[in-house]
């Protein structure tokens, strides 16, 4: 059946979700007659569906199930038939095409802080996984030759989950195998290291390249948050902004979230927030503070709780440790 099927890249995407026990089905009034679409991946960076063109659902779709899911995908006649198990609950879509909808948005600015310590290093770690997973989710072809380069460092322990972990235990997916390094972070991270004129973490990096342990990898990252190197960080902050900065940011005029009661009481909030985020910024900034601003938003193409704030990060010195205080504008 695989063998016949004209949708093969959609399809292989369509059995990762199943083995994760992924199936959310979106349905929306305004979408296309006859058009089902199944989310594939949504972060900060991207929205993307897998859409069941022509279709029509019979069957007991769970929309809150949790648990192994089972998938057969057939053909008859000219239509395809997709049965999904839910447990004791089964759906079938009858369809005719299954095909990829993406929308990449600018990703540089986002925060979200749900672990405290060393939250600007949470936030580049959040950023590079929601990097690496777009490569790896949707592919090469919809990165930049910046990006893939700057996805690596999801795979570099001293900068990733392993020490600065965005989330906490309970929701953390590592993108790869714990403190295990790859080779392409390894030297990426070194023309990093060259570009910011820093000798003396690229000579524990090249120790790390011939003994890439836990305890050298802990050690890094302990340099990472210290004053001395802040400029590595701020180069890394810097060269990830402006790689996401080639994608739009989102409209909110358009989309899920221009229904109902958001739009111009929603827009008018939004702006405001902004405009009272930069007089702060501008405040703390002429008292001598260096300051980063970062924003929290929903998504644009589904309904999401998530509500629009934003976020100054301004940075501190404790000792000889380099941190943060957060002000978050917008939050009741």
């Amino acid at each position: 059946m695989e063998k016949e099927i004209p949708f093969k890249e959609e399809y292989e995407k369509l059995k990762i979700l199943v083995s994760q026990g992924q199936f959310e089905l979106i349905f929306s009034e305004e979408e296309k007659a006859g058009d089902i679409r199944l989310v594939y991946l949504m972060n900060d960076a991207v929205e993307s569906f897998l859409v069941f063109c022509k279709a029509r659902m019979t069957g007991s779709y769970e929309p809150d199930f949790q648990g192994e899911l089972q998938a057969e995908l057939n053909k008859d006649g000219s239509q395809y038939v997709l049965v999904v198990r839910q447990g004791k609950s089964v759906c079938t879509i009858f369809f005719q095409e299954l095909v990829l909808e993406t929308h990449l948005f600018n990703y540089g600015n986002t925060g979200h802080f749900w672990v405290e310590g060393y939250e600007y290093l949470r936030q580049l770690e959040y950023r590079l996984a929601i990097l690496w997973d777009k490569r790896e989710y949707l592919g090469e072809d919809f990165c930049t030759e910046e990006e893939r380069q700057i996805s690596y460092l999801a795979e570099f322990p001293p900068l990733n989950f392993c020490c600065y972990p965005a989330v906490s235990e309970k929701y953390l997916v590592p993108s790869c195998g714990w403190w295990q390094v790859s080779e392409e972070a390894l030297n990426f991270m070194d023309q990093l290291l060259e570009e910011a004129g820093d000798k003396s973490l690229r000579v524990w990096l090249r120790l790390y390249s011939r003994f890439p342990s836990k305890w050298i990898a802990k050690h890094i990252a302990w340099m990472l948050h210290r004053v001395s190197y802040g400029k590595v960080t701020d180069l890394i902050d810097r060269k990830l902004a402006q790689a996401a900065s080639v994608y739009p940011d989102r409209d909110f005029g358009k989309g899920e979230s221009a229904k109902g009661d958001f739009r111009q009481q929603e827009a008018e909030r939004i702006q405001n927030l902004q405009k009272r985020a930069m007089a702060r910024k501008k405040e703390l900034e002429l008292k001598g503070f260096q300051v980063r601003m970062l924003k929290e938003e929903p998504f644009l193409y589904v309904k999401d709780s998530v509500e629009y704030q934003i976020h100054l990060m301004v940075w501190k010195r404790k000792g000889g440790n380099r941190i943060v205080e957060v002000e978050t504008i917008g939050k009741e």
